[in-house]
């Protein structure tokens, strides 16, 4: 019965331990009680000025009868200006965009030049005035020896049509 007794000597110390530290946490919390007290006695900190009401200066809305930005423009609106002909047969330089189309060069003189544009396809085109290229109804205005110019249409964002000027420069390799 050796060997129980070293079991037994734990199992004492182990009770004395537990009966110690169990006693220690009942401890006087008076000084607790009494700074809770004092906190509580305090004054409350005084608070903030509520805030200044602004005045704001009134406006007058005086455009009821003007068409509301926000709605689809009527037909009889929109106008009959500019606007892509949908009947117009589409010409090669139409499929492709204007930056991908590049001015090789000309041929002719004067009122007669024709100017040469060679597009992603890596195919030369001959272009005249009246010709059409771009992706926004493009129409060629004039070819000159160092640049070709011309008018696209393109959509104002209301509906309608506006022209904006476009060219394509020969490039100096």
């Amino acid at each position: 019965m050796i060997p129980n007794t070293p079991k037994k000597a734990l199992m004492a110390v182990a009770v004395v331990a537990a009966t110690l530290a169990l006693t220690g946490c009942k401890r006087d919390s008076r000084d607790l009680r009494e700074w809770v007290a004092e906190v509580k006695a305090q004054p409350a900190p005084p608070l903030d000025p509520l805030p200044v009401m602004r005045n704001f200066e009134t406006f007058e809305y005086n455009a009821q009868t003007l068409r509301d930005p926000f709605a689809q423009p009527l037909p009889d609106e929109q106008g009959s200006g500019l606007r892509p002909d949908p009947d117009r047969r589409k010409e090669v330089l139409e499929a492709f965009p204007l930056d991908s189309l590049d001015m090789v060069g000309t041929i002719g003189a004067g009122q007669d030049v024709i100017g040469l544009v060679m597009g992603p396809d890596r195919v030369t085109y001959r272009v005249r005035p009246g010709n059409y290229m771009g992706l926004s109804d493009g129409r060629v205005t004039g070819v000159y020896e160092d640049r070709i110019e011309m008018v696209e249409l393109v959509p104002d964002g209301a509906g309608g049509w506006l022209e904006r000027q476009a060219k394509i420069a020969l490039e100096d390799n």
